[in-house]
C-alpha cells in the first residue's frame, strides 16, 4: 500500500497543480483569445478544459461557435491531438466519404474491450461488417419490428402507466429520469434476449415480493450493467489520457469496481446463453435478438461472441431512450402550447379508429406513424438534448477535412453532436429555441427530416443505428399515451445540472408530480 501511495502521490500533486492554474488562468485567456482557444506549452488545452469541466458541453458549444469553421484542433498532454468538429461537412466526410479512414481505432477499442468485447458497438473491420450484416437483416423483419412494440405495450401498460396511477394516489413527486432508465432497461433486455429484469414492478406485483432471489439477482445484474457501462466511459474522460491503465493495473477505486462489475454481467449474460441453447435444442421458438442470433448463426457463434452482441444491444438502448424522454418531459414542461398540440393529434388519432376498436389502449405502428407533430416534437428535443452528445472515431492516415482542417496520422476526430443542435451556422438564428415546427412540411404538416449529417442523433453513414425506427416506437407510445392520461408537473424555474456519463443525463433527476388530466 506505501508502494502504490508513494507512486500516485506524484500524479496527484500533478493534478492538483494543473486545476489550481486552470483557475487562475482561464477567465485571462477567454478574454485574450477570443475567438480562439489557445494551447499552453507541454499543457496543451487542459487548463481550459479542467477549468470548464463541470460545464464541458455548453463550454465547448461556446468554443466550436467561434470557430470560423466550427472545428478546432485539440491539444492535450501525452497524447496525439485531435479535431473537435460541429460542421456537417466535416461529418459527412468522415462517417461516409471517407469511413474507411475513419474506424472506431485502437484506443476506443482497448478502452472498451472490458466490457464491450468485440461487439458492434466496439468492432471495425470484418469483424464489423459481419455483424452489421445479420443484425441490419434482423433489425429489418416485420416480426422484430412487432415484437418490439409488443414489448413495449407490455412494459407500457403493465408497469409504467399504473405506477403513474399510483404517484397520482399517493400526491408524491417521483424521479421520472430513474422511472424511464428503468422502463428502458426491462424493455431493451426483452428485445435482446427475452429476459425480464423487473426494475419496473407489475401492477399486481407491487409489495409483493413474489421471487425475492430472482428479484435480487436482477437487481444486480442492472446495478453492475450501469456501473460497467459509466466507468467504462469514464476513461475517456481521465485529463490525462490512459491513466485508467496505472489504476487497472494497481487494481484501485474505479478500475476494481469496474472488475467487478463486469465480471457479474458477463456470468449473468453466460448463463442465459448458456439457458437459451437449451431451450432451444428443445425446439423452443423465440423472437429475441439472442435467439435470431443463434439460429442464424447455428452452432458457430461461440457464447462469447453471442455475449458481446447481447451486451452491445444492451448498451445502445439502455439509456439512449430515456435520456431523450426525460430532457424530452423537460422542455415539454414549459411549452403548453406543444402539449397541446400533441394531445389535439393524438386524440384525432383515436377518433379514425374503427368503431370496434375504440376500447383498444395500445396504439398500433400504422397509428404511431400518423403522429407527425409528436414525431417533430421528440426530435428537435433531441436536436437540442441529444441522448449521445459526443462520438468519436480515428484517423489511420493523414487527411485534410472539407473547411481546411488538417487531420494526423493517429489522431482522434470528435463530431460533437450537442454543440451541432446549437449552431446558428447549422440551424439559423433561432437554433437555440424549441421549436417542432422547423421538421414539418409547410403545406402537408408531415415530418420531414433533415441530412443524418445535419442531425446526427443517429449517427450517418455506414454505422447509423439500426434501432432507429424502434426507438421512435417506444418514444412515441410513452409520449402518446401518458399525456392521453396525466399531466407532469416539473417544479417552476427547475434548471438540470448535466452530468457526464454515455448519454445526455440530468444529475438530480428529473422529480415531477403527476396528476390526472382535469383534476
Amino acid at each position: 500500500m506505501a508502494m502504490t501511495v508513494f507512486l500516485l502521490l506524484p500524479l496527484f500533486f500533478l493534478g492538483a497543480v494543473l486545476v489550481l492554474r486552470a483557475r487562475r488562468l482561464d477567465n485571462k485567456v477567454a478574454a485574450q483569445h477570443t475567438p480562439g482557444l489557445r494551447p499552453y506549452p507541454l499543457l496543451g488545452h487542459l487548463p481550459q478544459f479542467l477549468a470548464n469541466r463541470h460545464r464541458v458541453m455548453d463550454w465547448m458549444t461556446e468554443v466550436l461557435a467561434r470557430q470560423p469553421t466550427c472545428t478546432l484542433v485539440f491539444r492535450r498532454p501525452g497524447a496525439a491531438p485531435g479535431v473537435i468538429t460541429a460542421n456537417p461537412a466535416n461529418v459527412e466526410h468522415v462517417l461516409r466519404a471517407s469511413f474507411d479512414n475513419y474506424p472506431k481505432g485502437p484506443r476506443f477499442a482497448s478502452t472498451l474491450h472490458d466490457f464491450l468485447g468485440r461487439g458492434i458497438l466496439n468492432a471495425d473491420g470484418e469483424a464489423w461488417r459481419a455483424q452489421r450484416k445479420e443484425a441490419s437483416y434482423e433489425f429489418s423483419t416485420r416480426s422484430l419490428r412487432a415484437f418490439v412494440a409488443d414489448s413495449v405495450h407490455s412494459e407500457l401498460h403493465g408497469r409504467l402507466l399504473p405506477l403513474l396511477r399510483r404517484a397520482v394516489s399517493s400526491g408524491q413527486p417521483i424521479d421520472l429520469q430513474d422511472t424511464l432508465e428503468r422502463f428502458a432497461f426491462d424493455n431493451i433486455c426483452r428485445v435482446a434476449f427475452d429476459h425480464d429484469p423487473r426494475q419496473l414492478p407489475d401492477d399486481d406485483e407491487v409489495g409483493d415480493g413474489a421471487c425475492p432471489e430472482a428479484e435480487t439477482a436482477s437487481g444486480m445484474f442492472a446495478d453492475a450493467f450501469r456501473d460497467a457501462a459509466n466507468i467504462g466511459a469514464g476513461r475517456f474522460r481521465y485529463a490525462v489520457p490512459g491513466f485508467w491503465k496505472i489504476k487497472k493495473a494497481l487494481n484501485l477505486g474505479s478500475e476494481r469496481r469496474l472488475r467487478e462489475s463486469v465480471a457479474m454481467v458477463h456470468g449473468y449474460a453466460d448463463r442465459i446463453i448458456r439457458s437459451r441453447r437449451e431451450e432451444m435444442r428443445m425446439g423452443c421458438e423465440k423472437h429475441d435478438l439472442l435467439s435470431r442470433f443463434m439460429a442464424s448463426q447455428g452452432d458457430s457463434c461461440t457464447d462469447a461472441v453471442l455475449r458481446d452482441v447481447v451486451i452491445s444491444v444492451l448498451l445502445a438502448g439502455r439509456e439512449t431512450t430515456s435520456s431523450a424522454l426525460t430532457w424530452f418531459f423537460w422542455q415539454l414542461s414549459s411549452r403548453p402550447d406543444v402539449e397541446r398540440r400533441i394531445r389535439d393529434e393524438v386524440a384525432a388519432v383515436r377518433a379514425r379508429r374503427e368503431q370496434g376498436d375504440l376500447g383498444n389502449a395500445v396504439f398500433g405502428l400504422d397509428e404511431l406513424r400518423e403522429m407527425h407533430y409528436l414525431h417533430a416534437a421528440i426530435t428537435e428535443s433531441m436536436r437540442l438534448h441529444t441522448p449521445v452528445p459526443v462520438n468519436r472515431v480515428y484517423a489511420q492516415a493523414a487527411d485534410v477535412l472539407p473547411d481546411g482542417t488538417a487531420v494526423g496520422a493517429g489522431w482522434f476526430v470528435t463530431y460533437n453532436t450537442y454543440a451541432m443542435g446549437r449552431m446558428e451556422s447549422v440551424w439559423g438564428e433561432d437554433a437555440q429555441a424549441y421549436r417542432p415546427e422547423r421538421w414539418l412540411d409547410p403545406t402537408e404538416g408531415t415530418f420531414r427530416p433533415e441530412s443524418p449529417f445535419r442531425f446526427p442523433v443517429f449517427h450517418a453513414g455506414p454505422r447509423i443505428c439500426l434501432g432507429k425506427e424502434m426507438a421512435y416506437i417506444q418514444m412515441k407510445s410513452i409520449v402518446a399515451c401518458v399525456l392521453e392520461e396525466f399531466e407532469l408537473e416539473v417544479k417552476h424555474m427547475y434548471r438540470p445540472r448535466q452530468v457526464p456519463s454515455i448519454t445526455l443525463r440530468m444529475a438530480d433527476g428529473l422529480p415531477v408530480t403527476v396528476k390526472t388530466r382535469g383534476d
